[in-house]
């Protein structure tokens, strides 16, 4: 490292439980524990576990499930959701769930939560079927609902007023400790809440990449110390591709950037390419532009080139943390319950 490369920051994982052409289900929670496996290994210090709903290419549609899982399967890194969205669900049910999580493991859970619904209109109907839906009330009160999973999930408990009574609720009889609460959002909505409360906050560079610098500067300018942070905090994610050379890293980015076109321009959305249904298909001539600005945001290149590169991110945004999103693909014939590709990546970065 010379004299001006700034030095490393800590390094997470993000990870959607991509689900490939080739695999099922089962084959990409398979390949989670794997790459959770390689993280915990590599000295990773957080992994957290997206959640997105009725989408071909992604199996992270319940983060304490999983989170339950990754736990279980590693012994150091903290695990988390990036995150649970809110609006989906009823307050004292997420707090239950990350009381237990946090029981089971003292000391080795985050809590990440969102205000979009990471659906479709219809599918976030269903999630709450009975509920009204995601509906707009839901967003409004995402504040309040905030509030309602910190206090469940307290010794103490909330009280709750009901019939002139004071009803107390718990999220689990008997807490010892508290999983580490942070706020997570892709505008400026977000960045104000968590500085108004004091809590801890990312923005989510890895799907957006604009805006990014404002809402980290914006937290920052307005975050008004709590009991449970003194200081503001926060990190970067970014998408990731390392190999061996930048050149077969950038092969290996292709099956992620096709997705994301899809995603971006509205077209049907596919279980994900291998690298070489990705290179038969290729990056159709109206969308190029979109491809190349998205893959400037992203790291993709050689171990020394990326490190490098992460590193840049981490100084220019101020943060000693990093999360990365492993986005290499796989070549056919790759292990259905493996993939190799994003276990190198979080390898070569760490080294």
């Amino acid at each position: 490292m010379s004299e001006t490369t700034p030095a490393m920051p800590a390094l997470s994982v993000l990870d959607l439980v991509p689900v490939r052409s080739d695999q099922t289900t089962g084959d990409a929670i398979a390949a989670t524990l794997a790459l959770a496996r390689a993280a915990d290994e590599a000295g990773y210090r957080r992994y957290w576990i997206a959640e997105h709903h009725n989408m071909p290419a992604v199996a992270a549609t319940n983060p304490p499930v999983l989170i339950s899982m990754v736990a279980s399967a590693t012994s150091r890194l903290r695990v988390g959701s990036g995150g649970v969205m809110l609006p989906n669900h009823a307050p004292l049910v997420v707090a239950e769930q990350f009381a237990l999580l946090e029981a089971a493991f003292p000391g080795r859970i985050d809590l990440g939560i969102g205000r979009a619904p990471g659906t479709d209109p219809v599918t976030g109907w269903a999630l709450r079927h009975g509920a009204g839906g995601v509906t707009d009330e839901a967003v409004t009160l995402f504040p309040e609902y905030v509030d309602n999973v910190l206090a469940m999930m307290e010794p103490d408990g909330v009280g709750l007023a009901v019939q002139g009574r004071r009803h107390v609720l718990r999220a689990t009889p008997s807490a010892a400790s508290v999983p580490q609460i942070w706020l997570l959002g892709s505008s400026d909505y977000s960045a104000r809440l968590a500085a108004e409360k004091g809590m801890p906050y990312v923005f989510a560079h890895h799907f957006s990449g604009d805006g990014t610098r404002e809402a980290i500067e914006l937290y920052r300018s307005r975050f008004v110390p709590s009991p449970e942070l003194a200081e503001p905090r926060t990190f970067l994610t970014v998408n990731a591709a390392v190999a061996a050379t930048s050149e077969e890293a950038q092969r290996l980015a292709l099956p992620q950037l096709l997705q994301m076109v899809a995603l971006r321009t509205g077209q049907p959305l596919t279980p994900q390419r291998t690298v070489e249904e990705a290179e038969a298909e290729g990056v159709p001539e109206a969308h190029r532009g979109l491809v190349q600005a998205m893959a400037a945001r992203w790291v993709i290149g050689d171990a020394d080139g990326a490190r490098t590169r992460v590193a840049e991110l981490a100084a220019t945004y101020g943060v000693d943390e990093v999360m990365i999103h492993p986005v290499a693909g796989a070549a056919a014939g790759t292990d259905a319950g493996a993939s190799p590709a994003r276990e190198e990546t979080l390898r070569l970065l760490a080294a």
